[in-house]
This record gives structure tokens, sequence and C-alpha cells, in this order.
């Protein structure tokens, strides 16, 4: 099964995504990390990322194109959640015609959905383990021991420097206007299933399973 997260800045698609990745053995493709693994990698595909990024260059999206090709490649059978990736209409028609291409499909597009003023909150009080990946808050979820992290112990916690309101609500809007559109035009397949990001994680989780056995 392949499924695509969707949702704004915070709505918590890297959290259900690791969810997924533990209890139904599928594999997140982050766009994020996909780019950081390439651009050390050696390949041809790594270097042509290594000198967009060392140039200040966006990568392009042929290119980002390419290395989720290698992904599906890559000796997996658990399917794929795609994470962060596609972010516009015209990145969503490549990553079909790749699917496609390779006999396969999106199975269902998960929208997170939370309103704005609850991910201003979630956002400006999160902190990341930077050893593991464990996601914090300083209100709703802290660690345990101040300053360790409760999965592996490092004491490598660390906030996004851009992490702040004046920052989020600008991500937001560049949400709104280039990657809202999915929505509607995953709902025009049939493919989307909306989920309330506001519940209790439990809750999420849950409702997330039941979006994509549905």
């Amino acid at each position: 099964m392949n499924i695509i997260m969707l949702g704004a800045p915070g709505a918590g698609k890297g959290t259900q995504a690791r969810v997924l990745v533990e209890q139904r053995g599928m594999k997140q493709l982050s766009t994020g990390d996909m780019l950081r693994a390439a651009r050390t990698s050696g390949t041809e595909m790594g270097n042509k990322v290594a000198a967009v990024m060392d140039a200040g260059q966006l990568v392009t999206d042929d290119i980002v194109i390419g290395l989720i090709a290698e992904q599906l490649d890559g000796p997996h059978t658990g399917g794929f959640i795609f994470d962060g990736f596609p972010r516009t209409l015209a990145q969503a028609d490549a990553l079909e015609a790749l699917l496609a291409a390779k006999g396969q499909q999106i199975d269902a597009v998960i929208e997170l959905r939370v309103n704005d003023e609850a991910l201003v909150d979630r956002i400006t009080g999160r902190y990341t383990c930077g050893a593991c990946g464990e996601v914090y808050h300083d209100r709703t979820k802290p660690t345990k021991v101040e300053g360790v992290c409760d999965e592996c112990g490092s004491s490598n916690l660390k906030r996004r420097a851009d992490d702040n309101e004046d920052s989020l609500r600008q991500r937001l809007m560049e949400y709104y206007k280039k990657t809202s559109p999915l929505i509607g035009y995953y709902y025009a397949k049939g493919k989307l299933r909306v989920v309330d990001g506001l519940q209790a994680m439990g809750a999420v989780k849950a409702a997330v399973a039941k979006a994509i056995t549905d």
C-alpha cells in the first residue's frame, strides 16, 4: 500500500508516519531526509543534489522524482508513505506518472486537519531529539527527565529555528497557496481521507489506521 500524508506544518504527519512504519512495516519517504542522504551518498543523483544545494538553489521536481524512483526500485515490500511530497499539483501528476510506470498507485491520501491557532501552539512548543527523531512539546509532551530523550537517552534535544509564530504563519500561507489544492485533487479521485488531528494522539492513530483500511 502507498499512501500520502497531507496537512499543514505541525499537523502531525511525521508522527503518524512513524507509527505506520512501526506497525505496518511501511517505509517513510520524507523529502528532506532523502535530500540530506543523497547529498552525501556520492551517487550521480547525489552529486546533482549537492551541486544544486551548495549553489543555494531549490532542488527541482525532476531531481526529487528521481530520488523517489530510486527508493521505489529498492528492496522494500511494505509500501511507502509520502511525507512532504507532493506539495503541488504538478508534483502530484509527476508522482502518479512515476508510480503508474512501475505498476503502482496511491491507495489513500490522509489529510490531518488542524486549525491554525492549534498549530501555532503545537509548533512553538515543539522540540525534537536529534539522535532518534522523537518529537516532544513543552506543554503536552515534555520529556520525563528535563533535557533527556525518553526513547534513546540522548541529550541532543533541539528546536527548529523557524518554529516560531511569525515563521509558522508564513509557512501556513505557503501551504494554503501551493499544497491545499491537493485536497480537492485527491478528493476528486476518491482517495482523500480526513482525520481530525486535534484528537488525542491515540485517537488520531486509530483514525489513521481506519482510514487506510476502509
